[in-house]
């Protein structure tokens, strides 16, 4: 069994879907996906940014430290439903704050007592802890998600919508090559539509 580790942030569509691929590829190769924290907040700590940016970054404290609280809780597994969870609120749902929070542990089935953790600074130091487990090996230039394959981690792939059955191994096999190759770095081409979660 193949392992592949993900670094989401909670509020980014892009990773949304991205993760969603990858459950897909779950389902047509021998892999598994392993998912971790990683914080926009962090990642743009220092950065002039536009202020509805900054209110946005501000926010965006809330879920991954929820997250890390239901880590240390029950350990790096409930990052999978609890990721679906916040997805689901977040992206689907088109919920907000304590109530996208509320939602999503529901969906997860975990205490909805872990919301407390949203305004709980003291997560912070695992956060971004987690952060920089992804974002080192990676770079800091690059946003979410993150993902490493074998030994080499990359940003991305962003895809919109994500591709289902074969189609999604397909794109993994791809990926996969790439990340085998030595001295691969980047591909990119300018995105002209937003998100579907179809």
């Amino acid at each position: 069994m193949e392992t592949v580790d993900f670094w989401y942030d909670p509020y980014c569509p892009w990773a949304w879907i991205t993760s969603r691929w990858m459950l897909e590829v779950e389902t047509v190769r021998d892999v598994t996906t392993n998912f971790h924290i990683m914080s926009l907040a962090v990642l743009n700590e220092g950065r002039e940014l536009p202020a509805e940016y900054v209110d946005f970054m501000a926010k965006a404290w809330a879920g991954v430290r929820v997250a890390i609280a239901a880590e240390q809780r029950h350990g790096a597994q409930v990052h999978r439903k609890l990721y679906t969870g916040l997805g689901t609120a977040i992206h689907l749902e088109q919920l907000q704050g304590e109530e996208a929070l509320l939602r999503a542990l529901t969906l997860a089935g975990l205490e909805s007592d872990l919301v407390a953790a949203a305004s709980d600074a003291s997560f912070d130091d695992a956060v971004r802890a987690s952060h920089q487990a992804g974002m080192a090996p990676v770079g800091m230039d690059v946003g979410t998600p993150v993902i490493r394959i074998g030994e080499t981690s990359i940003f991305g792939p962003v895809v919109t919508p994500a591709p289902k059955g074969e189609a999604a191994g397909i794109m993994y096999d791809g990926v996969k090559a790439l990340c085998q190759t030595e001295g691969f770095y980047e591909l990119k081409r300018s995105r002209s539509v937003g998100p579907s979660f179809g």
